[in-house]
């Protein structure tokens, strides 16, 4: 079929995780960079499907936010990365995710946390569902409104809420 073409500029649909997965699904894209001034809008009218914009900011030109679209979007195609590396991570479940931890179990005097040394993996799901949806309320909560939450996370919610409110 003919290509997908995408042209990279500040007034373009904000670029997010669910636009890239849509952009995986699609067989052929073309990336169109303006530089400096832009480009001829006869061009944004007559033979782009959709612009995109990667932040509310300028750079002189296009081709670094159609890299990020490129990366963002290769590695969601079946193959790139191994099976299953991608169903954990940020914006995924509409989340941030959850802290990371390797090797040594204590550095600098940080420890591991004890529940991901237990080998119990139902814990460890849930402290790291939990840990999701804090570091989510306090970095980027407005993705909290998208987010599918049991009842028992939405009454965590509250209550990180009215620990906020009491500071």
């Amino acid at each position: 079929g003919s290509p997908y073409i995408i042209l990279t500029c500040p007034g373009g649909t904000p670029f997010t995780q669910e636009k890239a997965r849509e952009l995986a699904a699609k067989e052929h894209l073309v990336i169109i960079c303006g530089h400096y001034e832009g480009f001829d809008e006869r061009v944004r009218e007559g033979l782009v499907d959709e612009a995109l914009s990667i932040g509310d900011f300028v750079l002189t030109g296009g081709e670094l936010p159609a890299m990020v679209v490129i990366d963002a979007v290769a590695r969601l195609i079946p193959g790139v990365l191994a099976e299953g590396s991608v169903d954990e991570e940020s914006f995924n479940d509409g989340l941030l995710e959850y802290p990371q931890y390797t090797r040594p179990p204590e550095y600098r005097g940080m420890a591991v946390p004890e529940v991901l040394l237990s080998g119990d993996h139902g814990r460890i799901a849930k402290w790291r569902r939990e840990q999701s949806i804090r570091r989510t309320f306090a970095l980027r909560p407005d993705l909290l409104s998208k987010a599918e939450l049991s009842r028992e996370e939405k009454e965590l919610i509250m209550r990180l809420e009215s620990c906020r409110e009491e500071e």
